[in-house]
């Protein structure tokens, strides 16, 4: 009797616990799939927002009469002047650095608000983005990669129906890895390796799998991981479960919907509980509200860098003996200085030969 009323109880208990293990598998799964669609939505809204702010500071500067005047006149020192000047006051005032430059219709530098020593010189065998504007007239904003990966805003300037060039504005990724950060989620943004000959300022960026990191403030802790997996698996499943994290893919398109990359986003598994179902939004909108004031502080802390006072040529040579914790500091120091090079200085010095500076473009 015993027996038979032993046996039905196991398979009863038996049928209960695998119920219960499908069950929470299941919901965990959901979660996951909810996270990682929370993840994508908020990863798009930063791009179109960031996009947005590029595209609204473009069309303005677009409208300047100075610059318009100084592009019609061919006046590259007055061109200059007035958009460094414009690009300083954004930035003493809101402490937003804007990065513009002007080209001309022949794709030749106009002006740059960063420097002013490379008006005229050639740039169209690298952006072929610019055919864009053979076809078509309306501003673009878009990701695009030019001696950096970065988001541009591009608007063509006319005046009295005359095609004068282009107005961009070009931004990277540093703030938005801020912000996936103070969320607690890493974002590493990632250049397919065959780009790298166009991409010449990312050429000693780290690579993982065949991919150039391309954003200068990832968190180092995920790199042995991200070293570890099989990104044809990452990219064909969307997520993955390593080492105790959640590693996220997204793909990542150029203006002409061309595959360039991707976005990996890495969330470690103790941070699941700030990630709530839709209807109930309230912890993760509370980790983005933190975010805004998390950026503004660390802005402020990192204003000044110890690396300033090295030149680009004995820059270079400190890499090696950086730590991970000043990475972000040193590469964002380093960019700035190296970006004043064109492509052949930037390979002799990497080469460790002597450079000679050398402008190609006319002579006022």
């Amino acid at each position: 009797m015993l027996k038979k009323i032993t046996i039905p109880f196991i398979i009863i208990i038996s049928i209960l616990f695998i119920s219960v293990f499908y069950f929470k598998n299941e919901v965990k799964e959901q979660k996951i799939n909810t996270i990682m669609d929370q993840l994508s939505s908020t990863l798009d809204s930063q791009l179109h927002l960031h996009q947005m702010d590029d595209l609204k500071m473009a069309l303005s500067l677009a409208n300047n009469e100075g610059l318009v005047n100084a592009l019609e006149n061919d006046d590259e020192d007055l061109g200059y002047k007035i958009l460094s000047e414009i690009t300083k006051t954004i930035q003493t005032n809101t402490n937003i650095d804007i990065r513009a430059q002007i080209i001309t219709n022949e794709y030749n530098i106009f002006a740059r608000s960063w420097d002013d020593i490379y008006a005229g010189m050639p740039i169209g065998d690298y952006r072929t983005d610019l055919e864009y504007f053979k076809t078509h007239t309306a501003p673009r904003t878009s990701l695009e990669i030019g001696r950096r990966l970065g988001i541009k805003a591009t608007v063509p300037i006319y005046k009295d129906g005359i095609f004068l060039g282009f107005v961009e504005v070009i931004s990277f990724f540093k703030s938005i890895t801020n912000f996936f950060s103070s969320l607690g989620v890493d974002l590493y943004v990632l250049l397919d390796v065959d780009h790298a000959d166009t991409a010449i300022l990312m050429m000693e960026n780290l690579t993982i799998d065949d991919y150039i990191v391309s954003n200068r403030n990832y968190n180092y802790n995920h790199i042995q991981t991200l070293n570890a997996i099989d990104f044809k698996n990452l990219q064909k499943s969307q997520v993955l479960h390593v080492d105790g994290k959640y590693i996220f893919y997204k793909g990542m398109y150029n203006g002409t919907l061309k595959l360039i990359g991707a976005f990996v986003l890495v969330l470690p598994q103790r941070y699941l509980e700030y990630f709530q179902n839709p209807e109930d939004d309230i912890s993760f909108l509370v980790n983005i509200t933190r975010s805004t004031l998390y950026d503004i502080v660390k802005e402020e802390h990192y204003s000044k860098s110890v690396y300033s006072e090295y030149g680009a040529e004995s820059i270079i040579y400190l890499q090696d003996v950086i730590k991970k914790e000043d990475k972000s500091i040193y590469f964002d120091e380093a960019y700035n200085k190296l970006d004043t090079y064109t492509k052949d200085e930037l390979i002799q010095m990497l080469l460790d030969k002597k450079i000679v500076k050398k402008i190609e473009g006319k002579i006022k």
